[in-house]
């Protein structure tokens, strides 16, 4: 989180550099939320995929917002947006992956063991 606070705060340079960049930036919100939202998930054992999905939207937010009171940056739905498809993408991934391995071994998987 806090380096998508950095990052959230540096003013926009303006380099010009075409839609090459702007995808890579589009990129990068989608592979922060989506590893923001498996790290929650992963810190909460496995459990309450639908809370770590609501904290990944509430931080979304307010990255908006952050980026809306630093100058030259501005605040996007769209961006929020980008953030939460990265999330479902992970999501969509992860809990196939959880719930093939725990089919497969006939129980929960416990991370402690």
């Amino acid at each position: 989180m806090v380096t998508i606070f950095y990052f959230s705060s540096q003013h926009n340079t303006g380099t010009g550099q075409g839609t090459e960049n702007f995808g890579l930036r589009k990129l990068a919100h989608i592979t922060e939320f989506g590893l923001l939202w498996f790290l929650w998930w992963w810190g909460f054992r496995y459990r309450y995929a639908a809370f770590a999905a609501a904290i990944t939207l509430v931080y979304a937010v307010s990255d908006e917002l952050h980026q809306h009171l630093v100058p030259t940056r501005n605040a996007s739905p769209i961006d929020i947006l980008i953030d939460m498809t990265g999330m479902a993408i992970v999501m969509l991934i992860a809990l196939r992956w959880y719930d093939r391995r725990t089919r497969l071994a006939g129980t929960e998987l416990n991370p402690e063991g």
